[in-house]
């Protein structure tokens, strides 16, 4: 397995990784030497892509909330949805869908900062301004495509 960290604004990305699978993403103040695939460099370099060309070992049939994993792996760049709508589309709690997204092994591969609340953006770990700041980039990019 390899690991690694590349920077999005004053975070360093952790990744541990072996080919397409990637087993952990972590957000830390400290740097952690090592490579980064490149669609996470990219994608944290401010350039628009996916990272659906990525495995997350969180798909694997039997993870712990995998049904929710894939179901949130599949919303495009640059959209969102609420826990409440894919909590309905699982027929699941909205309180599931967060508590999956709390434990998410592989934030950015599993896109779960595209998961908002009702009435917000909902919280992220390590710090809710991640999420915002992903999602901001996320949106400004999308105009530039679109226009």
């Amino acid at each position: 397995m390899r690991e690694g960290s590349c920077r999005f604004l004053l975070w360093h990305v952790h990744v541990h990784w072996s080919g397409d699978l990637v087993r952990r993403v972590r957000f830390s103040p400290l740097p952690l030497e090592g490579a980064v695939p490149l669609p996470i460099r990219r994608y944290c370099a401010g350039f628009p892509g996916d990272l659906r060309e990525l495995q997350s070992i969180a798909l694997s049939p039997g993870y712990p909330y995998s049904t929710v994993y894939r179901r949130v792996w599949e919303i495009p760049y640059g959209r969102i949805e609420t826990y409440g709508d894919i909590a309905r589309e699982l027929d699941i709690s909205p309180r599931l869908v967060g508590l999956a997204m709390k434990r998410n092994p592989t934030p950015l591969v599993i896109p779960c900062h595209r998961v908002v609340a009702r009435t917000g953006p909902g919280g992220f770990t390590p710090d809710p301004a991640i999420k915002e700041a992903l999602l901001a980039m996320e949106r400004r990019n999308t105009r530039c495509l679109s226009g």
